[in-house]
């Protein structure tokens, strides 16, 4: 499971290395990440890989301070080393807390995997956080990419829980008399993913059966081959019609497509290329809402929009110069910007 993310060997069969990778483990403290610690620790002592860890506080409940710092003491006695406390301010940008927190979380992992030259960040989150996710992207009318969950390995972070119950990290950390932190978040039903938690899930397994949740982690699995897919292609096409330009310092200031090419894709991959324009200029994931809204504009005669886009990236129509040629509806192209 963590030694078949990390390249190792699970036959039993290892060999210490002189300058081993080190490895990092993004811990809150929690049952799930807790574990997940002590089991890279034990592939720690092979002498494979360093292991060391990341604790954010978030500060964004009363003591966070002095659960961060009880947790890095857990930590460093299973013999995790470096173990970083990070603490983080939490921006709101009209995402919600919740997107907002994971935002500045993930900025934070980034920036201590570069600084201590991480290969690998291991995240906690299991079968029940995926099946989870699956139903939230369901109640929200989202795409393959987010019925598709959470991926085992993406980049720089994997999850090698994704195949363990919730329940199999409470008894790890009862195995080796660990003391996790318990987040009030998790029980406050303020929040959509604890009543899927607490009451959607449980009631599905009640009527439909106890294997609900494996079978919603599975489909997670099948759609996010289909995903990874697509997204190959739309990054082809993107690719091929993208103008790019000028250059901001951090990347470009502007994307613009050719309404005749965008015109010209199936809508699978329409989507994902007007999806790509926006992460290429910084922006965030948009929702099935906001990319529906920006291919409208495909619809419109002359110049038209904005369209405001996640993470500040705004879309516009325009049409080409009266002193170009053009016949119906087959001329223009949609600009994406940065707004902010």
């Amino acid at each position: 499971m963590v030694g078949g993310l990390l390249g190792l060997s699970t036959t039993g069969k290892h060999r210490p290395v002189e300058n081993p990778p080190l490895v990092l483990v993004g811990c809150s403290g929690g049952p799930d990440s807790l574990a997940l610690a002590a089991v890279a620790a034990f592939f720690a002592t092979r002498g494979e890989v360093r292991v060391g860890a990341v604790v954010v506080d978030h500060q964004m409940l009363p003591g966070s301070a002095g659960v961060a710092a009880r947790t890095a003491e857990q930590l460093r006695g299973l013999g995790l080393d470096p173990v970083q406390v990070r603490t983080v301010d939490v921006e709101h940008d009209g995402g919600g807390p919740e997107a907002a927190a994971r935002a500045a979380r993930f900025a934070a992992l980034d920036a201590a995997a570069r600084e201590l030259g991480a290969e690998t960040v291991l995240l906690g989150h299991t079968m029940d956080d995926q099946a989870e996710s699956v139903l939230l992207g369901l109640a929200r009318g989202s795409g393959t990419r987010s019925l598709a969950g959470m991926r085992e390995r993406r980049g720089l972070y994997a999850r090698p829980f994704l195949k363990l119950r919730r329940a199999e990290t409470l008894a790890v950390c009862q195995a080796l008399e660990l003391q996790p932190w318990h987040d009030p978040a998790n029980s406050d039903e303020a929040y959509l993913r604890v009543r899927v938690r607490h009451n959607v899930l449980p009631f599905l397994a009640a009527e439909l059966g106890p294997g609900v949740t494996e079978s919603l982690a599975r489909t997670a699995g099948i759609l996010g081959h289909d995903a990874d897919f697509l997204d190959g292609l739309a990054g082809q096409e993107f690719a091929r019609i993208a103008q790019l330009g000028p250059d901001a310092g951090d990347g470009p200031a502007e994307v613009t497509l050719p309404e005749d090419e965008l015109r010209g894709l199936p809508p699978a991959l329409r989507t994902r290329v007007l999806a790509r324009a926006v992460v290429v200029l910084g922006g965030c994931q948009p929702s099935q809402e906001r990319l529906g809204a920006a291919e409208t504009l495909l619809e419109r005669r002359g110049s038209a929009g904005p369209v405001q886009l996640a993470g500040k990236v705004s879309a516009w129509r325009t049409s080409r110069s009266v002193a170009v040629p053009h016949e119906g509806r087959g001329y223009g192209k949609l600009v994406f910007r940065r707004t902010a």
